[in-house]
């Protein structure tokens, strides 16, 4: 089956004509403009275009998209191995091992053999707008990518980073929780560090924390760190600083992650990787955080999406649960029936 071709629709771009494909972060700081997919497990795509442009709303495509049914999604962890997942992470924190950790599930339903994920960035884009929202279509790559992120990673504009985690999740501001607040401060922090080894002393600052953000369906804790970078350094260090995201991750973030690999049974991928472009001739770029986000798995013939939860020691495991059900819903029924209302 012919696949359509190559493109990246990303930070308000339609890019095209694909020029190359690498996995050496290097390249982006070399020229061009560069569609981004990091997996979570490390595994990064940068494809250069050579042609591109402002994109509208008359670029989304046209192409009907043909979703999975709604009772055809299977998870990764079913709610009692989730639940059971957040009792031990609680023990690993009473444990002194971790302060915080990410617990994640992987969705998946069998996908039509001619499904394109730019139609069903199409549907997003419609129906749960984000600031952060995108598709990257590199079927000869193995990367069929459309993201509806809330989040940004890392934007940078010359030797100017910043970081914008998000912590904390309610169907309404009154629903977050003195744990929401404290788990942002606790993923600042590690963001804080993170950044701290590639930018100049004294130059990462917090200027916005714990904003509350509201996007469909539920809203959200927000705060932003920045920094100058050190002369010397690029893309390169800035991702071997700062990769995986802290707000998906854990801290501290070591040991977080040998938890996640302990009790997770399916690869992440793109969810909590990173999704973006960069702009290497003019040493711009923004990456947002792979979350709210579907890829294409050809191999397996499976349409897959992520979903997951913070887990501190306050943490409740029925509400951890209930809260990955919360950030899936909206998503899984556009995906699935091509609207917002819940799946029935």
């Amino acid at each position: 089956m012919d696949r359509p071709p190559p493109m990246a629709r990303l930070g308000g771009r339609l890019a095209t004509g694909l020029v190359d494909v690498t996995s050496d972060p290097a390249a982006l700081d070399s020229e061009g403009f560069w569609a981004v997919v990091a997996d979570f497990e490390g595994r990064l795509t940068c494809a250069r275009f050579r042609d591109v442009r402002r994109a509208g709303d008359r670029d989304l495509p046209a192409a009907l998209w043909h979703g999975p049914p709604a009772d055809a999604w299977s998870t990764s962890l079913d709610r009692a191995a989730y639940q059971q997942g957040v009792t031990r992470i609680r023990e690993h924190i009473a444990a002194g091992e971790v302060y915080q950790a990410n617990l994640c599930r992987v969705l998946s339903a069998p996908v039509d053999p001619g499904a394109d994920p730019a139609a069903l960035a199409g549907l997003l884009a419609r129906h749960n707008p984000a600031p952060y929202a995108g598709v990257v279509r590199l079927p000869e790559h193995g990367v069929e990518v459309a993201t509806a992120s809330p989040e940004f990673f890392l934007r940078r504009d010359g030797g100017c980073v910043e970081s914008g985690p998000i912590k904390g999740t309610g169907r309404t501001e009154a629903d977050l929780l003195e744990k929401d607040h404290a788990e942002n401060v606790m993923i600042v922090d590690l963001v804080r560090n993170d950044l701290g080894r590639v930018c100049a002393t004294g130059s990462v600052t917090v200027p916005d924390l714990c904003v509350v953000e509201k996007h469909p369906g539920l809203v959200h804790l927000v705060s932003t760190v920045g920094g100058r970078l050190r002369d010397g350094v690029g893309w390169p260090e800035l991702l071997a600083a700062t990769f995986p995201p802290g707000s998906v991750t854990g801290a501290p973030k070591e040991s977080a992650l040998c938890i996640i690999k302990a009790l997770e049974t399916a690869p992440r991928g793109p969810y909590c990787g990173g999704i973006g472009w960069v702009d290497a001739d003019r040493r711009r770029g923004e990456l947002a955080v792979g979350i709210r986000t579907f890829w294409i798995d050809r191999a397996e013939g499976l349409l897959k999406f992520g979903t997951g939860a913070g887990i501190t020691w306050d943490s409740d495991p029925q509400r951890e649960w209930e809260e990955t059900e919360l950030k899936a819903r909206r998503l899984l029924a556009i995906a699935s029936v091509g609207h917002p209302d819940p799946l029935p």
